[in-house]
């Protein structure tokens, strides 16, 4: 049996091995900034704007990467603040967070919690955050079981709504996220939320 054969025939009993697809390391926690305790471990979560999760993906474009950057409200899983950025550098980490702040306009005490990228450990972003009476919190094992909710939303976003497919561009990227974060916000139903939409939750309760 020559080689093409052979493939074919595996390849029809399901056989052979999937080709990984490149990936993107999008935290480094290698880094000279400070990094900040844990404050939302055991704690109990019962309103909106209590507690925001950040995180960054990739997104797979024709030309490469691109990066998705979101906050997300703890309690009603509601995404208030993203940003699609062509680099990985601190700007649409901040350009998520300024949103989000606009959006949901939270009192003094809210927690913002993260991983120990160098995005969220720098000067400028924990500023940003002290500077609105924000608790900067961060996981402590660079694990994503501390972050789950943030990892979770990701994972939806992808593969429910098509972001795990490859863009013709960055601007093509950024409409189909807009798109996406409207719909999970407004209909996307959570069984962890009573069957309500995250838009639901957070403006009843807010």
């Amino acid at each position: 049996m020559g080689r093409d054969r052979l493939f074919a025939l595996l390849r029809e009993r399901g056989l052979l091995v999937a080709p990984r697809r490149a990936t993107c390391r999008t935290t480094n926690s290698r880094h000279r900034f400070h990094r900040y305790g844990n404050l939302i471990r055991g704690l109990e979560v019962t309103r909106p704007n209590q507690v925001w999760v950040s995180d960054i993906t990739y997104l797979r474009t024709a030309n490469g990467f691109c990066y998705l950057a979101l906050v997300t409200d703890l309690y009603s899983r509601r995404v208030i603040g993203h940003d699609v950025s062509d680099s990985l550098e601190l700007a649409g980490c901040l350009r998520a967070l300024k949103r989000a702040l606009q959006v949901a306009r939270p009192a003094p005490g809210l927690i913002h919690h993260s991983d120990r990228g160098v995005q969220y450990c720098s000067a400028a972003y924990t500023d940003c955050l002290l500077s609105h009476g924000i608790l900067p919190s961060m996981t402590q094992e660079n694990h994503c079981y501390e972050n789950a909710v943030a990892e979770r939303v990701n994972g939806i976003l992808k593969d429910e709504f098509f972001l795990d497919q490859t863009f013709p561009s960055t601007h093509l990227a950024r409409k189909a996220v807009d798109q996406a974060v409207s719909i999970y916000n407004s209909k996307r139903l959570h069984v962890s939320l009573g069957l309500k939409t995250p838009d639901d939750v957070f403006m009843c309760v807010a």
